[in-house]
């Protein structure tokens, strides 16, 4: 589904990486090794060199706002920039996805500035739900979550890799990528290998 070749960012590279449909791939390495840039880059929001492909297509042919429906990145901290959550669900919001995240469906009515670190991650995952995309490009989607957070978070990805979606998950917990993950790539230098065994 997704492919990358001879991605390079500012923390180094060349990267590439095959994602199939209904595969889940873990991104493990230091901090500053480059792996959000990976996402950032595969995302079309920062300059990189290398050849990103969705099902056959180089991305430079597919216009910007349809690339980010199709590979929808959440990152480590997430944009808010209007006063209501309701109001960063552009798609409409699903309440029984944000009901399975552990929040109550009221949420959408709530101020953003009264939202928690958590919250506000959650609500993120909710608002790249509803655009249900082709790929996700997930940024530690639980490192500010509590356990039964957490949980919830893996179970709607689990759910999305059984729709065919694929998933590029950057992770500091070794024990989450065991989990969730058909594939662990390690991230040096903005470079990929898998790990074996």
């Amino acid at each position: 589904m997704l492919r990358v070749r001879g991605l390079t960012t500012k923390a180094g590279g060349p990267a590439d990486l095959d994602l199939a449909d209904g595969e889940i791939v873990a991104l493990l390495g230091p901090s500053g090794a480059g792996k959000s840039l990976i996402l950032r880059a595969i995302a079309d929001l920062d300059l990189a060199k290398g050849k990103v492909i969705l099902d056959g297509t180089e991305r430079a042919r597919i216009p910007a706002p349809e690339w980010r429906r199709r590979v929808a990145l959440v990152p480590a901290e997430s944009g808010w920039w209007a006063d209501r959550v309701r109001e960063h669900f552009t798609g409409g919001a699903d309440a029984g996805s944000i009901e399975a995240l552990g929040l109550d469906a009221a949420a959408l009515d709530w101020e953003v500035r009264r939202l928690s670190t958590g919250e506000r991650h959650r609500l993120a995952i909710a608002r790249a739900l509803a655009l249900q995309p082709q790929v996700w490009l997930l940024d530690e989607p639980t490192g500010a979550l509590d356990v039964e957070a957490s949980t919830r978070v893996e179970r709607l990805l689990e759910a999305e890799r059984d729709r065919g979606a694929a998933i590029l998950l950057v992770t500091h917990d070794p024990a989450q990528a065991r989990r969730l993950a058909d594939r662990t790539l390690t991230v040096a230098l903005g470079r990929l290998t898998e790990l074996v065994g």
